[in-house]
């Protein structure tokens, strides 16, 4: 790509830590460039293999109210859900912000992601209930960035035992990342909402752990 990725150094939205109890998570509004995130927005739209999974919820097949994308490197199969996903091979594009996770992730969080899953938001009535990304294949106190491209939209974590809530809003072209023992102590979803809103496509980079054979 030809255009920086990243924001300007003399931009002033500084990255800063979210105030959650138990839970290690840094917020970068405006990680990357507007004209980077205008682009990556534009091309995983039209590049990857959209579709709607079904999954098995209190007793009945019901369709998620989103559309998915699973990519990675060749051996990262992914079951959540009781859905396992056979990974689709990387584009340029899932390369270019995954290396830009990995060096916001720096010296603290230092991770190098196998495979990412990307969400489409079609509009308001699109969301993700509430879950832990703790799933075996993540091991033990994973790092997860989560990139938000389009739509703002508000992301909500809620404390498993104490149901202490904290709402951080999703900005396009922001990263996430969710570390230490996060994933042990909340759950993290985006609500519905009846607003006339636009399309917002999130990629949760990770690295899945692969069992011996």
């Amino acid at each position: 790509m030809q255009f920086s990725l990243f924001e300007s150094p003399n931009d002033n939205h500084a990255p800063y830590k979210l105030p959650l109890s138990e839970g290690d998570v840094t917020y970068f509004p405006n990680a990357l460039s507007k004209k980077a995130s205008d682009t990556f927005f534009d091309q995983l739209q039209a590049e990857l293999p959209w579709r709607q999974d079904t999954i098995r919820l209190f007793g009945k097949h019901v369709k998620i109210p989103r559309l998915q994308s699973w990519h990675g490197d060749e051996e990262c199969t992914y079951t959540y859900s009781n859905l396992t996903m056979s990974p689709n091979p990387w584009t340029e594009s899932l390369l270019d912000i995954k290396k830009c996770c990995e060096v916001l992730c720096g010296t603290e969080h230092k991770t190098k992601f196998n495979s990412v899953l990307a969400n489409w938001y079609r509009n308001g009535q699109d969301s993700m209930s509430f879950h832990s990304d703790d799933e075996p294949e993540l091991g033990i106190n994973p790092v997860i960035a989560s990139v938000t491209l389009g739509e703002a939209r508000p992301f909500v974590f809620k404390h498993k035992e104490t149901k202490e809530k904290h709402t951080q809003v999703l900005e396009h072209g922001s990263v996430l990342i969710m570390a230490g023992s996060t994933q042990s102590h909340y759950v993290h979803g985006i609500a519905k909402t009846a607003k006339p809103i636009g399309g917002r496509i999130n990629l949760t980079f990770r690295h899945l752990i692969q069992r011996a054979r």
